[in-house]
């Protein structure tokens, strides 16, 4: 009897760590991506076979949002859990300087480069999920897009990017090879650690290059051939998805990865240019700022379509909640896997910036628009200093999901009740 008891207590705390084991993350995130330009969202020619498995996999929130709808500021959101105006990275670029057009403004020089070094500041100070994860002996591994000079600078263990605006060297992930992920991959299983994933190539981002396989499938069905080749694009980013998930789940890793899923903001081709449309990247409307949000967890989350309202704010609390550890008292999103909260939570912000600062370490000087969605209403209020043209605009998305009718004029109480939320919640 007490050999049986010595042998259970010595069993007992092989048992408490195999439960107490951390779940590996993969966060793939799409860039320049339009909400709808899914096959699970209904797009008619879009093919997106392995997202749309991912999505039904998964609790997929429909009806998901970034904060802001340019690269830079959205992805330092996604990896802080803050909101611009909270991590202060708002913008893409450092202000231009006097005289410059907007390219000199973005070329390398001392007043750029000590511009970028503050943006990567703020970032650090902030605080980042692999930083924080680390504290549970995660590795981290960043590729694709990443503006913060070093990967080191956001707290990862592993990196592609050494300091490029874009990210340099970890732009060949997607577009060129996966084989960086699987080697990180490998190496944290050989040293029994948890891992992160930081999967966010620049597509279907341009240069819009797709193979010409996947161009031929698209060229005869869109309005344009910048059309198909975004098409073509989108479709190819789904088929690099296909193959990190199979990596996951071939290896045996599949009950013990969340993989979560947003894309930095919204893209419309101009069929005319290949450009963004207007209402798309950049603008305040659900063209740059809704994208699904998913989180893949077999065994601990229930797939389902949710049309509950969810934010890229929320991803770093879920994550760290799933980790074991607790959000910091700074960051306003929910844990996306409590149904209570996400179900009690009616609203949600946002704001959008100048694309290069106005100062970098006032966040309001770079304000454009500050946005509220309340149910199936939207409020947007410009910053008048940035856009003095502009006027306040309210929307009925359910019915006007593409934002033409602005009823501001004759909803006087309804912009009153919504605005005073958006001071309530940040006032410049």
């Amino acid at each position: 009897m007490i050999r049986r008891l010595l042998l259970s207590l010595l069993a007992l705390p092989l048992l408490v760590s195999a439960a107490d084991t951390p779940p590996n993350i993969v966060m793939i995130i799409s860039d320049d991506h339009l909400w709808s330009d899914y096959g699970f969202m209904g797009h008619a020619q879009l093919k997106t076979p392995n997202l749309d498995k991912l999505a039904g996999e998964s609790l997929t929130f429909r009806r998901g949002y970034v904060t802001s709808s340019l690269c830079c500021p959205s992805l330092a959101t996604i990896i802080t859990g803050l909101y611009p105006h909270q991590h202060k990275v708002t913008s893409n670029d450092p202000p231009l300087t006097p005289g410059a057009g907007k390219k000199k403004g973005q070329a390398k020089g001392p007043e750029f480069e000590a511009g970028r070094e503050v943006m990567s500041k703020h970032l650090e100070d902030a605080g980042t999920l692999p930083k924080m994860l680390a504290q549970k002996g995660y590795l981290s591994l960043q590729t694709g897009k990443w503006w913060q000079k070093h990967y080191s600078r956001g707290g990862f263990t592993h990196g592609m990017t050494e300091g490029g605006r874009h990210g340099d060297k970890g732009l060949d992930i997607g577009r060129k090879t996966m084989q960086p992920i699987y080697d990180f991959i490998g190496e944290a299983k050989q040293q029994q650690k948890p891992f992160l994933v930081w999967y966010a190539p620049m597509m279907p981002h341009d240069p819009h290059t797709p193979p010409q396989r996947l161009f031929d499938k698209y060229k005869d069905k869109a309005p344009s051939e910048h059309v198909a080749k975004y098409w073509a694009m989108v479709d190819w980013f789904d088929e690099t998805c296909g193959e990190l998930v199979k990596h996951i789940d071939d290896n045996g890793m599949k009950e013990n990865t969340i993989f979560v899923y947003v894309s930095d903001n919204g893209w419309i081709t101009n069929p005319q240019t290949g450009r963004y449309a207007e209402k798309s990247k950049q603008s305040q409307y659900d063209g740059g700022l809704r994208s699904p949000i998913m989180i893949r967890w077999p065994g601990k989350v229930k797939p389902k379509m949710s049309d509950e309202l969810a934010q890229s704010i929320d991803l770093v609390p879920t994550l760290l909640k799933a980790a074991g550890l607790e959000p910091t008292k700074a960051m306003p999103g929910l844990n996306l896997l409590d149904d209570a909260a996400v179900t009690a939570r009616k609203a949600i912000y946002g704001e959008c910036f100048t694309h290069n600062f106005v100062d970098l370490n006032v966040p309001a000087s770079s304000l454009r628009w500050r946005w509220i969605v309340e149910g199936s209403t939207k409020l947007i209020v410009p910053n008048q200093a940035n856009q003095p043209d502009d006027v306040v605009e309210l929307y009925d998305l359910k019915a006007d999901p593409t934002e033409e009718k602005n009823l501001a004029a004759g909803s006087a109480e309804k912009v009153k009740e919504l605005s005073a939320k958006l001071d309530a919640w940040w006032k410049p």
